[in-house]
């Protein structure tokens, strides 16, 4: 019989043997995962880099730019849930591996787009590709971990998205800048060829780097496998509601899920408008290289990520998941509310957008931590997709709404005050959750 110690960083009871096989799992798994999300992600947002040249080389204005670059979300939410269900009933070995291969050749493919329409269905065919790669690993993870270590190892799962945006945007620029004219290409189709071979490659490594469930892990031993079973059916237990509620329906027609996915639609508003347009604030603020570009846009997504690490640590240790997102939602808002009032320090940019980074970025695994504690089996599967569904028309209403706010006024001042003030609302949203129900 294994040791038992009471580990204080996550407040609860653990036996040194659950620890060693959790451990070991994080390492198999985890690496891996946030590598393949942030070929994801880098595939998604590497066009607005690509957009200080495509606007020109393709004469498109910046409502269709955003149009365009919001299509995505619509392939992407119709798709999310049968996405997800599909996942669960063939495993993530197989439709993991589909995701990433489709969306890697189609990202690539973008770079032949030569008008606004083959942009506009390109888009469409590239969020249809990657729908349910989230939710999916989302999902995944729960038949892994207990609950009282999801919030860790979610973020750094989705350390993978603000790693996109470090690495990826000073690549981009560098990209553009250095491929320009090679072969008688431009530095921005040079840019989705490029970025588009990690997210294939990452997608055929799936069929041998994922299992489909720990009892299909030849490398976990079958005590491993027992006490990953065992740890999961305790938790469960004790857990009366998740328990209960399994079903789509359950799942579907869950009102929770969709407040959910109405807090997350705030964030999201305000993580793709850093993602898609702080290369365009810089620029507007007198930033001329686009190699600086890319370093720049940088800094506000690093920032969000050693305060996914921390926000997310946190909330395991303190069982906590309300006011762990609350309080950066509050500063995130103010920060958002002021960056029109210093469009021209390009110091105040940075600053502000990366407390808004913190409010968005840094809660993001405590926020996928929640659909778990309430519901299991297809039930979860179902939410996880449901709620990226609903969040995911802000990346349509984001870039349509800052697109057009530039169109018309010339600068986008009105779209962040919007964006604002639905993160602010959002903390009554989660107020109305019982702490009882999601702090576990």
């Amino acid at each position: 019989m294994s040791a038992v110690i009471i580990d204080k960083d996550e407040s609860t009871v653990v036996s040194e043997q659950s620890k060693a096989t959790y451990t070991k799992i994080m390492w198999r798994l985890i690496p891996f995962l946030g590598f393949c999300y942030l070929a994801a992600y880098l595939d998604r947002i590497n066009v607005g880099i690509a957009k200080l040249q495509m606007l020109s080389d393709l004469q498109l204005s910046e409502t269709a730019f955003g149009l365009g670059a919001g299509i995505f979300f619509i392939g992407y939410i119709i798709f999310e849930v049968p996405s997800n269900l599909v996942l669960q009933k063939v495993g993530a070995k197989i439709w993991i591996a589909r995701i990433m291969i489709t969306w890697g050749l189609l990202s690539g493919l973008t770079m032949f787009v030569t008008n606004t329409t083959q942009f506009y269905i390109i888009r469409f065919l590239l969020g249809a590709a990657e729908a349910g790669f989230l939710p999916g690993v989302l999902y995944y993870l729960t038949l892994w971990f207990p609950t009282y270590y999801r919030g860790k190892i979610i973020a750094l799962f989705m350390m993978g998205l603000p790693l996109a945006v470090i690495i990826g945007s000073p690549l981009s620029g560098w990209i553009i800048t250095s491929f320009d004219e090679i072969h008688g290409l431009r530095g921005w189709q040079w840019l989705f060829f490029l970025e588009a071979i990690p997210s294939v490659l990452l997608g055929i490594l799936t069929f041998w780097a994922l299992p489909n469930n720990p009892d299909k892990a030849k490398w976990l031993t079958t005590t491993e496998k027992q006490d990953v079973q065992t740890n999961l059916d305790n938790d469960l237990k004790g857990n009366e509601s998740a328990r209960e509620k399994t079903s789509f329906k359950d799942g579907f027609f869950n009102f929770k899920i969709f407040m959910l996915g109405l807090i997350d639609f705030s964030m999201l508003l305000c993580t793709y408008s850093m993602g898609f347009w702080l290369p365009t604030f810089l620029k507007n603020a007198g930033v001329k290289s686009t190699v600086e570009i890319g370093f720049l846009t940088a800094i506000p997504s690093l920032v969000g990520l050693v305060a996914m690490i921390l926000i997310g640590h946190s909330s395991d240790k303190h069982r906590e998941r309300r006011w762990h997102m609350i309080i950066p939602f509050i500063f995130g808002s103010i920060a958002l509310f002021f960056i029109p009032f210093f469009n021209s320090s390009v110091t105040m940019i940075i600053t502000l957008f990366s407390i808004a980074a913190i409010a968005t970025l840094g809660v993001l695994p405590v926020f996928f931590s929640i659909p778990a504690t309430f519901l299991s089996g297809t039930a979860a599967a179902v939410a996880f997709a449901l709620a990226c569904s609903v969040a995911n028309i802000a990346g349509l209403v984001s870039n349509t709404l800052v697109g057009w706010a530039i169109d018309i006024t010339g600068k986008p001042e009105g779209a962040l005050w919007v964006f604002a003030i639905c993160l602010f609302l959002s903390c009554f949203l989660v107020l109305s959750f019982p702490k009882k129900l999601v702090n576990k």
